[in-house]
């Protein structure tokens, strides 16, 4: 007599797991989320425990909880797992404000945010496949960079800007 179950949203071979409720504002988080994107796990895991960032610590343990719902959820072999998604979105925000001067108050907002981690299981072979596209997409990346670089700035004209006492001089 319970509610149906929804369909899954995921492929079979991802699992997802989400943070809400962080205490961080969502650009400082998604720069902790942009070293993880497209690492193995275990190469994630070792850059989020020595990472400098405080916020390091929860995005580590919202990745554990994705690398367990793969395994025991899932079936996935976590040798194989790879971050595919770190996003980021907005959550809450907490309005307080500070007192200042002349008995006026400014506004103090405390942002919290969310995080979103898909892991992937990818096989060696599979990975070969998409090292091509990859580099496709990097070098066509690195194309368009250098034509934009090369383009000449504008001349300027030979002429000089009057001088201001040159002015004076005349009146």
């Amino acid at each position: 007599m319970g509610k149906e179950s929804r369909a899954r949203v995921l492929a079979d071979h991802q699992a997802m797991a989400i943070g809400r409720n962080i205490r961080v504002s969502p650009r400082k988080l998604n720069l902790v989320a942009q070293q993880i994107r497209g690492k193995k796990v275990e190469r994630a895991l070792n850059e989020l425990t020595f990472s400098p960032k405080r916020i390091a610590r929860d995005v580590k343990k919202v990745l554990q909880s994705a690398v367990a719902n793969a395994e025991n959820n899932h079936d996935l072999d976590v040798d194989d797992l790879v971050v595919s998604q770190a996003s980021v979105g907005k959550n809450l925000v907490m309005k307080r404000f500070h007192a200042r001067a002349r008995g006026n108050s400014g506004g103090v907002e405390k942002f919290f945010s969310q995080i979103t981690i898909v892991v992937e299981e990818m096989r060696e072979a599979e990975k070969k496949d998409a090292k091509p596209e990859a580099e496709a997409q990097s070098s066509a990346k690195k194309s368009a960079g250098k034509s934009a670089a090369k383009k000449p700035a504008a001349k300027k004209s030979g002429k000089k800007p009057a001088a201001r006492g040159a002015a004076k001089e005349k009146a």
